[in-house]
């Protein structure tokens, strides 16, 4: 006797999309990239699909807002294939993403209210100091860059300050022509050297980059902060990204229950 009922009911692809207002090519491609178990075949070549493929979508679908694409997909075919722990291991890495990003958002809104503080004199020493002629300097070797936590006491270097933030020092000369990001010039070399305004003001681009902000909607802040020397200028803009972080973790909730409705259909039709 069959375990699940469920496998005896026959879909075609519309009565999985039509709920969802998907196209039925939609739901064939999804398949053929093991977002959905494969479906049976009738004598005439058709595709059928049971219960088991809807809740399949269902699940898939409540995972994209928390996840996103790359990232549900590869869920939903670890699943598919019996590897619930390759499954369970990506979602961990959203949790991972998400606690990140609210610990980001701490980090710009501590460094904002940091604003105020004066950068170092331009007589003021940088530590580790390049010798003239040398490119502007990087690390001698590459190491784990650290979460952003706040503004840094000793004036950096180009290198180090795109280490410290994973991003490439062109990165960083694009902000400086942008004009969010204003290093001073040592004199005998000419190397950028970043005070502790500076890092400030390239941590609170770097943050607003990852809160998806762009360099058009990010320079009026920066000037409104520098010339209001606070958080003020700032609030709705973070509130937003707060906003979204608190609807980023219930979506993986709901992608969460979803997934574990369908974990629990496969289990019962074995």
């Amino acid at each position: 006797m069959e375990k699940n009922p469920q496998n005896r009911v026959r879909l075609r692809p519309v009565d999985l999309a039509r709920p969802h207002g998907l196209s039925t090519q939609a739901v064939r491609n999804y398949e053929e990239a093991g977002i959905l178990p494969a479906a049976a075949r009738t004598e005439s070549g058709y595709r059928t699909y049971s219960p088991l493929h809807a809740q399949a979508l269902d699940a898939f679908l409540a995972l994209l807002p928390g996840h996103g694409h790359p990232t549900a997909t590869g869920i939903m075919r670890a699943v598919n294939r019996g590897a619930a722990d390759e499954a369970f291991r990506l979602i961990d890495e959203s949790h991972a993403q998400l606690l990140e990003d609210r610990r980001t958002l701490s980090a710009v809104e501590s460094a904002l209210r940091d604003l105020g503080a004066g950068a170092p004199e331009p007589g003021d020493s940088a530590a580790g100091a390049p010798h003239p002629g040398e490119p502007e300097p990087r690390p001698p070797a590459p190491v784990a860059p650290a979460p952003p936590e706040g503004p840094t006491s000793a004036p950096t270097f180009i290198g180090p300050l795109a280490d410290r933030l994973s991003v490439r020092p062109a990165t960083l000369r694009k902000w400086e022509a942008a004009g969010l990001v204003r290093p001073r010039r040592d004199p005998l070399t000419g190397y950028r050297v970043y005070g502790e305004a500076e890092v400030r003001d390239a941590l609170l681009v770097h943050q607003l980059r990852r809160g998806g902000y762009l360099l058009e909607q990010i320079a009026p802040l920066v000037d409104r902060v520098r010339a209001a020397g606070g958080l003020e200028p700032l609030e709705a803009a973070l509130g937003d990204w707060r906003s979204r972080l608190a609807g980023r973790g219930r979506a993986l909730l709901t992608g969460s229950a979803k997934l574990d409705a369908y974990l629990g259909e496969r289990e019962r039709g074995r």
